[in-house]
């Protein structure tokens, strides 16, 4: 029996579901470290992760995962954070800087292209700058936080999450949290994983949690309180509910389909612990 170690995302929108990991007795439970969604996938695959805020990509990558049930960074709306950013009309991108930071929007990104936007484009990986990215290419894939701060008015912007809306008519899965499986049997038994990060899901979204989040996360990037705000309440959707579950399965099949992810197995869940008998 060992404390598991979690690798979580220093982005905004986990800050609802890091609550009682950083404000309660949760993180004494766990050994925590942060970084970007596509480390957080490679810190489970090689084994320096326990539980992760995976992308959803990940799981049709990494063996041996289960899902940790209700939990998740989703979106049924345009979600702002999730941008493609193009100094040309969309339909003229014949280029396109993909942002090394993210899995699921890579993907997500050659999906739409391939279906919907016309495909034969020229896909370049490049870190999340705006500018060198369209120095070098006609359009740039930008993700989490670094999106949060472009200026819109300046380029073409397609938010992704909008757009698989509105092909599809189901909401789009980013993330969601996952644990190695052999990780689970040298967990404290008595540890209710999936009521853990549940209730500290819940606790990160009352009025006065979403308030301090607001008052740290506004000047450090660059908006206001109310758009921080808005963004963790309207855009992004918090639960890994039945109609995410069927957005997050057509994910996995139209990438099958174009070639940008292998087969993903049947979605395993963490088993929620049952009450004890009185």
């Amino acid at each position: 029996m060992r404390r598991l170690r979690i690798s979580a995302i220093s982005y905004l929108n986990t800050a609802p579901l890091m609550w009682d990991f950083e404000h309660d007795e949760a993180g004494r439970q766990f050994d925590i470290s942060y970084t970007l969604p596509s480390s957080c996938a490679q810190a489970l695959a090689e084994g320096a992760a326990d539980i992760g805020i995976i992308p959803a990509a990940a799981y049709a990558q990494i063996a041996g995962l289960q899902v940790l049930p209700d939990v998740a960074i989703a979106s049924r709306r345009a979600v702002r954070s999730i941008l493609l950013v193009s100094k040309v009309p969309i339909e003229k991108v014949r280029t396109v800087a993909l942002d090394t930071s993210s899995m699921t929007s890579v993907a997500l990104t050659k999906i739409l292209f391939e279906k919907w936007l016309g495909g034969g484009r020229e896909f370049t990986a490049m870190a999340p700058d705006v500018e060198r990215m369209l120095t070098e290419c006609d359009a740039g894939l930008v993700i989490g936080d670094p999106a949060l701060q472009v200026d819109r008015s300046r380029y073409h912007t397609l938010d992704l999450a909008e757009e698989w809306i509105r092909h599809t008519g189901k909401p789009f899965v980013f993330a969601f949290w996952a644990v190695r499986g052999d990780a689970l049997r040298e967990a404290d038994p008595l540890l209710d994983l999936a009521a853990t990060f549940r209730d500290s899901r819940d606790h990160g979204l009352e009025g006065a949690s979403l308030d301090q989040i607001a008052r740290e996360w506004a000047p450090r990037l660059g908006l206001s309180e109310g758009d921080v705000r808005a963004y963790l309440t309207e855009n992004i959707h918090y639960r890994l509910d039945a109609g995410c579950i069927g957005g997050l399965q057509l994910f996995y099949r139209y990438a099958l389909e174009v070639g940008v992810l292998p087969a993903a197995p049947k979605l395993r869940f963490v088993e929620v612990a049952k009450p004890l008998a009185t």
